[in-house]
């Protein structure tokens, strides 16, 4: 697979999420999770298996058992989990998700098309 330039601040987020998981890593203990913490690392896993899977269809095929597998461990490490576990993946419709991202996120700020 070959690779082109990154898109404006691709690296530098992709860098920002390393970080934060070498953080966690850091701190977190077996008996440091509380549901909440699970449910966002799990979903923080199926959104980087979705959009690496974008990039080509191999790249798909290889992470494709991801969100079965997510499925399963949320099912199995969250108490009184209500979702099922897929016997296979969901097919992808090629767009990522959409997620809240939070209080005080200001969005993606693209250049004005009269600017250019």
């Amino acid at each position: 697979m070959e690779l082109g330039e990154a898109g404006p601040g691709v690296e530098e987020r992709a860098a920002a999420v390393a970080d934060a998981v070498c953080e966690l890593v850091d701190a977190v203990t077996p008996r440091a999770w509380s549901t909440g913490a699970v449910e966002d690392a799990i979903d923080a896993i199926d959104m980087l298996a979705e959009v690496l899977a974008a990039i080509d269809p191999e790249t798909a095929r290889i992470l494709a058992a991801v969100p079965a597998a997510t499925a399963r461990l949320r099912h199995r490490l969250v108490p009184g989990g209500t979702e099922d576990v897929p016997e296979a993946p969901a097919p992808r419709s090629g767009r990522p998700r959409r997620r809240g991202l939070g209080p005080g996120w200001q969005g993606v700020r693209l250049p004005d098309p009269g600017q250019r």
